[in-house]
């Protein structure tokens, strides 16, 4: 399989404009999310539409695209620069920007998904441990996950799936397995073109999760596990906790 990894990255966050900009450990966010993506596919380019981010990465030596201000989702942005780059890949891998501690392991993890070839869309998810501890398990900006026996995803939610009747609260995580959902896809070429040509489904804007209007069309959303932390970058305390832990790291 040939493989692209696209890297959505946006100037104007609401939370934290020129999040991609940013400094981590001397480098930009973006760089970083670059060099840990960049030698584990074939080809890794990151979809912009501002020129400030394009010119970053032009001048770490990356290979950038500038895309529509116009587009709802990363998704969308990744179909775009997709189509502009015109390589001719099996899998294309929808990168977070912001993720700047994604692993090559968590990559293979992906690829492998589609060993199963009714698997159309790929993601991670990371079990919850008893040390984590119910709050982190009922944080709403945490989605949830419930596979089927063959790891492809039954549902996502914001709140806790599956309920455990019969059992307290405090105890769910000692007597089930939940699976926390990280943020990274990869499609089929083909699947990816027409998963940006369906319109928001009802499911989608009630929990405000766009993998659910692909569940609602029928798409097979493979699942594999990872282990590995990361940690997202969402707001400028984010990128404080990642320094930290980029220090404690080195």
């Amino acid at each position: 399989m040939k493989v692209i990894a696209i890297i959505p990255a946006r100037y104007a966050s609401t939370r934290f404009p020129a999040k991609p900009l940013a400094k981590l450990g001397g480098k930009l966010v973006i760089e970083r999310v670059y060099e840990q993506v960049a030698g584990c596919v074939e080809r890794a380019v990151v979809a912009t539409d501002d020129e400030r981010i394009y010119d970053a990465v032009k001048g770490f030596g990356g290979e950038v695209v500038m895309t529509s201000t116009e587009h709802r989702s990363g998704t969308d942005r990744c179909r775009e620069a997709f189509e502009k780059v015109g390589f001719d890949a099996d899998i294309v891998i929808n990168v977070q920007g912001d993720e700047p501690f994604i692993q090559p392991e968590q990559i293979e993890t992906l690829k492998r998904c589609f060993e199963n070839e009714g698997t159309e869309i790929a993601t991670l998810v990371k079990p919850f441990s008893v040390e984590d501890g119910i709050e982190a398990l009922e944080n709403p900006n945490s989605p949830k996950v419930v596979v089927d026996e063959q790891m492809h995803a039954l549902y996502f939610s914001r709140s806790v799936v599956p309920y455990l009747r019969g059992v307290e609260r405090a105890e769910w995580l000692h007597h089930h397995t939940f699976y926390k959902h990280i943020g990274i896809y990869a499609f089929r070429a083909e699947v990816l073109k027409q998963v940006t040509s369906l319109p928001q489904s009802s499911l989608e804007k009630a929990e405000s999760l766009e993998q659910l209007r692909w569940l609602e069309n029928g798409y097979k959303i493979g699942v594999g596990i990872t282990n590995v932390e990361t940690i997202g970058i969402d707001t400028p305390e984010d990128l404080q906790r990642a320094e930290a832990f980029l220090n404690s790291r080195n």
